[in-house]
């Protein structure tokens, strides 16, 4: 069948209905009835010969055939609305669109606050979402442009995912006000006597400084294992437990707590975070402006 026969809204629809894995909310997502999503799914279907999308309790499953066009469609709606975008011409005192950013816990909180502020100055119609990726799927989610851009440590990425270094923050240790065995400095004997707090979104396996430890045959005793920053500093402040954690965040999290903040006594590589964009979108005016806010924005911490 020719091109020139096919509705390439049906395209829109398919990634939709696989991005939600729900016929309901893809509907929703695209501003459609539910009837006429469904008509539009069967148009596919027809197409493909094929069904695309299996119903299982409350979830579309994409087939086998569906999950092979998937990136390929990402890569072709991408294409096209940049081709769009960079037609008109960018201006962000009048735009409105939103941009989507995948970011971890820790950078949003380090990030948002200035970036926000920038941008309500210099584009007040423009909005943000900051969105927590899947690393195994950040690759795909930039390519389809459901995300404009990503921070992120070193990750293994195609060639097609663009990447900068935004900035290198070395690791810290948090310790409460008038700790009875730290003072003004922290050295690894003290560093090693004492016991920690480990945060980590997995519930086993070793730290960063875990795994610098290990290397010269020497390891600490984790107190309590716990999953957010905010939570642990808390602890700490309450607690003669150390904390050790990236120092653009301990610097923020800590304001108000009477915690303090010292030098990690141990041979540890500074944490690099990186900017990643598609090569889709590496000649769009718009991400081009978002990206030099994230640096601007973050420029204070380098």
């Amino acid at each position: 069948m020719h091109l020139s026969r096919v509705d390439l809204n049906l395209f829109v629809v398919f990634d939709a209905i696989h991005r939600e894995r729900s016929v309901t909310r893809a509907a929703h997502a695209l501003h459609l009835t539910q009837p006429a999503l469904s008509h539009a799914l069967r148009r596919l279907r027809a197409l493909f010969d094929d069904a695309l999308f299996v119903r299982q309790g409350h979830v579309m499953v994409p087939t086998p055939l569906a999950r092979s066009l998937i990136e390929p469609v990402r890569e072709a709606l991408r294409t096209l609305e940049v081709s769009v975008r960079s037609a008109q011409a960018f201006d962000p005192r009048r735009d409105e669109r939103t941009f989507t950013v995948a970011l971890r816990d820790v950078l949003e909180a380090a990030l948002l606050p200035a970036l926000v502020q920038r941008l309500r100055a210099l584009a007040p119609g423009v909005s943000l979402a900051a969105v927590r990726i899947d690393r195994a799927e950040l690759a795909s989610e930039l390519a389809a442009g459901t995300v404009d851009l990503a921070l992120d440590v070193a990750l293994p990425l195609p060639r097609s995912v663009h990447r900068a270094r935004l900035l290198r923050d070395a690791q810290v240790v948090v310790v409460r006000e008038r700790h009875p065995q730290v003072g003004d400095t922290l050295d690894l004997a003290t560093y090693l006597a004492l016991d920690h707090v480990l945060v980590s979104a997995r519930p086993r396996g070793p730290g960063l400084p875990d795994v610098a430890l290990a290397q010269s045959d020497l390891s600490r005793r984790i107190a309590l294992r716990c999953q957010h920053y905010e939570a642990a500093c808390r602890v700490v402040a309450a607690t003669d437990l150390l904390l050790t954690m990236p120092g653009l965040y301990a610097r923020m999290a800590n304001q108000g707590l009477g915690n303090r903040v010292l030098p990690v006594p141990l041979d540890m590589a500074p944490l690099d975070i990186y900017l990643y964009w598609h090569d889709n979108a590496a000649h769009d005016a718009a991400n081009a402006w978002l990206r030099e806010q994230l640096r601007d924005s973050l420029a204070p911490a380098r």
